[in-house]
């Protein structure tokens, strides 16, 4: 990661990646940090690296408004803000910038109207917009309310500025937005590619359809809000060399000392960062003293995860008297929608006082990670509840009817045997499940506490991978950085804080391979008085006169080919070593190939597998 040699104990951060100072080396001039995964908000502090001349913050995960405050960057020629989350309106104090020479807000999420104060830019070469949700018209030419002043330059046909100077705007791009109206005289010298998919009434560029532009507001002229209220209040600046807990690129210059000191700090936690980016969040005092947090859910995150009122989710669960599952930190109920599918829902316990930003947040990022899952062995989230009054956070979904994996493998009873073959269909299903999840998509996905509870099961007995467990380690983390949490001032939460659960693969593989011995054993992984079950299993695992041991006694009837296959494979993942457990790539491949689901095998034997396919037919 970019960020991963920056320390703060350096009293010069000139050395650190993306920084670059000047010759004399007391002030920073360049800070370029892309594709480095950084998450959160842009903060208004950077308004204060008052000699900074390019920013760059390419290919990241920020979220939030672009604060006006980099309108305080006099001396700024390059903003690069591209391919980020960002939303809401361009600042017009971005027009204050005169000596801009490029801006790349491309691919975000930004909205509203382009503010008529670019076009005190005249030195502006390149401007990239596009892919955002901008709309009215271009502000250029006689087809716009520009200004009175940009419109009479233009008319009279001298000294023309902003966008209405091609021979200083070069490169433009406009496409993918929902601008109306035509396209100004004056960059009709840009490539026609630069103006498709957006709603302009011309033919021979490829527009949106009447539908796409019905949707959004379809005004004639630029509105630029005069409000641009930043989602966060302003963080104070560092205050003691001796808390080295910020990284945040800040600047002051003071004029009672010779030369220039500067703070450049905190864009990333470096205790353990372990390769991983930071999220500074933005708190503000209320004036009972409580802390609260200025986060908003961020409407691109969330826009294609359907909201569920509590109201619904309370008719839903039969006013949340179905519990099916607790732990003391979440519980879970059953319910059935209103002409809709059967859900499991999520609820966190948690006080509204003890609700922090961080937690806010990450709220947001994991119900944006689970809905991204896609996979017939995971489970699917429908939606999620987040209301203020009574404070609430849900997570719903789709619920799997046969109940968890533990409850088949240690119920007693009629009824309750799983066969051999279901078994290992069974386990077949999780270990597609845990490939997708580790291999198939990106970032990959870990489940925090994988074992039989984490396994439901649906009518046809195909197993679905269900993270209901996630939140405890949130909160023992969130209590673990509580001690950043200040009066004044920003969070700065360590790196692994957020990122952890999408980093412990090998974890979920040696829980896999306890998962499959409890499955073939029929023991669950802890006994009080048999200790642990891999404990036990290791004598019998590598001995094939003796294998056949750790399968339940109650089980009559297996294929011994199916048994060494996995006993092979549970020794693997149950390895001391992370480092020599194979990935899911390679198990599932080894238990694929090697293991056989049809129930054929088991016909001639097995009184069970009779019934079974007697049940299906």
């Amino acid at each position: 990661m970019a960020l991963s040699n920056w320390n703060s104990l350096d009293s010069d951060p000139c050395d650190w990646n993306g920084v670059s100072c000047t010759a004399l080396r007391d002030h920073v001039i360049k800070l370029n940090i892309s594709g480095a995964s950084l998450r959160g908000f842009l903060a208004q502090e950077f308004g204060k690296i008052t000699y900074i001349q390019e920013l760059i913050l390419h290919g990241n995960n920020l979220i939030g408004i672009i604060p006006k405050e980099l309108g305080m960057l006099k001396s700024l020629k390059v903003l690069d803000l591209g391919m980020n989350q960002l939303s809401g309106p361009i600042p017009p104090e971005i027009g204050n910038l005169t000596q801009l020479m490029k801006i790349n807000l491309q691919s975000n999420g930004l909205t509203g109207w382009i503010p008529p104060e670019l076009g005190n830019l005249k030195y502006l070469q390149e401007l990239r917009l596009d892919r955002n949700k901008l709309q009215g018209s271009l502000p250029c030419g006689s087809s716009s309310n520009f200004s009175s002043n940009m419109h009479g330059m233009y008319a009279s046909g001298v000294n023309l500025t902003g966008f209405c100077r091609p021979s200083q705007l070069k490169v433009a791009d406009f496409s993918y937005n929902f601008f109306v109206g035509s396209i100004p005289k004056c960059l009709k010298y840009l490539p026609r590619s630069s103006f498709q998919g957006n709603c302009f009434h011309i033919e021979d560029i490829k527009q949106r359809t009447l539908v796409q532009c019905g949707a959004s507001p379809a005004r004639s002229g630029p509105v630029v809000n005069p409000r641009h209220e930043p989602a966060t209040k302003h963080v104070t600046k560092h205050q003691e060399a001796s808390k080295p807990s910020w990284l945040l690129a800040l600047e002051i210059v003071t004029g009672t000392m010779v030369g220039s000191l500067f703070v450049i700090g905190i864009l990333t936690a470096i205790q353990r960062c372990n390769n991983k980016s930071s999220i500074i969040i933005p708190w503000k005092k209320s004036g009972s003293g409580k802390d609260y947090l200025a986060l908003q859910i961020d409407s691109e995150m969330l826009k294609d995860v359907m909201r569920y009122s509590r109201q619904d989710l309370e008719v839903a669960c039969e006013d949340f008297s179905n519990i099916i599952g607790s732990s003391p930190d979440s519980l879970v109920y059953k319910g059935i929608m209103k002409g809709g599918p059967e859900i499991a829902v999520i609820s966190l316990c948690i006080k509204e006082e003890n609700w922090t930003g961080y937690l806010e947040l990450y709220f947001q990022r994991e119900v944006a990670d689970l809905a991204r899952l896609n996979h017939d062995n995971a489970g699917k989230l429908l939606g999620y509840c987040r209301e203020s009054s009574p404070f609430t956070r849900m997570l719903v979904f789709e619920y799997a009817s046969n109940g968890t994996l533990y409850e088949h493998l240690h119920c007693y009873g009629e009824g309750c045997q799983l066969s051999w073959t279901r078994r290992m269909k069974i386990i077949i299903g999780i270990a597609r499940g845990l490939k997708y999840l580790h291999t198939e998509i990106e970032p990959p996905f870990t489940i925090s506490e994988l074992n039989s509870n984490a396994v439901y099961i649906t009518e046809d007995f195909s197993p679905k991978l269900v993270d209901f467990e996630s939140w405890k380690t949130v909160l023992e983390r969130s209590e673990k950085n509580s001690g950043s949490v200040s009066s004044q001032g920003a969070v700065c939460l360590l790196p692994n804080s957020l990122e952890a659960r999408h980093l412990d693969p090998k974890g979920n593989i040696y829980a896999f391979g306890v998962l499959l011995l409890e499955i073939i054993s029929g023991r669950p992984p802890y006994c009080k008085d048999k200790g642990y079950l891999v404990d036990w299993a290791r004598d019998y695992l590598e001995m094939p006169e003796v294998m056949s041991y750790v399968v339940a006694p109650e089980l009559k009837h297996f294929r011994y080919e199916d048994l060494k296959a996995i006993c092979e494979v549970i020794i693997l993942c149950i390895s001391p070593d992370p480092s020599v457990r194979p990935s899911m790539r390679e198990l599932c491949i080894m238990l694929e190939s090697r293991i056989d689901t049809s129930i054929n095998v088991e016909l001639k034997a097995s009184s069970l597998a009779w019934a079974e396919l007697a049940l299906s037919s």
